[in-house]
């Protein structure tokens, strides 16, 4: 390993050969981390931390640090994280709580930018990007190819559906709508399909086009979305990434975002 002599590595901490951790990093007695992965200068890892390989976490990052939950009372909850993801200066990822899922728990290539929070018990997919300042209460689950604008603020348990795009300095309050472009001021206005950002990740223009004419109903007709879910599917689009967009819609706890 190459480890910076001023940095503190507990003992019992598990590090790949190939680890690097920089000047003044603080390794935690329960962490684990996969070969590749680099640790910057002045990072804290700490609690039941697993972490796979090829990551790169920045100056001032905190992972696995005890929640932010009154309820909370030294469990031993935990943080697991994926391969190659990039986390950026002063991110605070929390571990888990007894009364969630016990664990935080983040994908594969995923980037989180400066700033960024990651509270207790939320799971993140793949490919996701948090951008400045981005928040998450607990409990928050962000599907894969998801893009989280700079400083939106995120209630508990809801839900970003995948590959939507949501804008800066949005309050979200209800489930985000997958393949959608959402928006900030209050309330929140759906504007019809992620179109650019879906095409970049690769959908047919075929599936592109079923979502947008699924969105038609959704946001610019007169119908309720009950009535509008019983149009797409009346309608028999064959993209079945609209069969994504429709259970996604009735499994809601919280309602959607329109």
């Amino acid at each position: 390993m190459n480890v910076h002599p001023t940095a503190i590595i507990h003992p019992q901490a598990q590090l790949a050969d190939s680890v690097t951790v920089g000047p003044y990093s603080l390794i935690g007695e329960h962490v684990e981390l996969g070969e590749g992965t680099e640790i910057m200068s002045h990072v804290v890892i700490d609690g039941r931390t697993r972490m796979g390989k090829d990551n790169r976490v920045f100056p001032f990052a905190t992972i696995g640090l005890a929640p932010q939950d009154l309820k909370y009372r030294g469990e031993p909850t935990a943080v697991e994280i994926g391969d190659t993801n990039t986390i950026r200066e002063c991110v605070t990822i929390h571990r888990g709580t007894a009364e969630g899922s016990g664990v935080t728990r983040i994908g594969s290539h995923n980037l989180l930018m400066a700033y960024v929070h990651i509270a207790h018990d939320c799971k993140l997919g793949s490919h996701v990007i948090m951008a400045n300042g981005a928040s998450l209460a607990g409990h928050i689950e962000i599907q894969d190819h998801a893009t989280v604008g700079p400083f939106c603020g995120i209630h508990q348990f809801s839900r970003i559906g995948a590959y939507s795009f949501l804008g800066a300095f949005s309050v979200v309050n209800q489930d985000i709508i997958p393949y959608s472009k959402t928006t900030a001021p209050r309330p929140l206005g759906v504007y019809g399909a992620n179109k650019l950002g879906l095409d970049r990740r690769g959908l047919s223009a075929a599936d592109i086009k079923d979502l947008e004419g699924a969105f038609r109903l959704l946001t610019r007709s007169k119908l309720n979305t009950t009535q509008a879910l019983e149009a797409i599917e009346a309608k028999g689009f064959d993209s079945p990434h609209v069969k994504v967009l429709v259970d996604f819609i009735r499994s809601s706890e919280r309602g959607v975002a329109k």
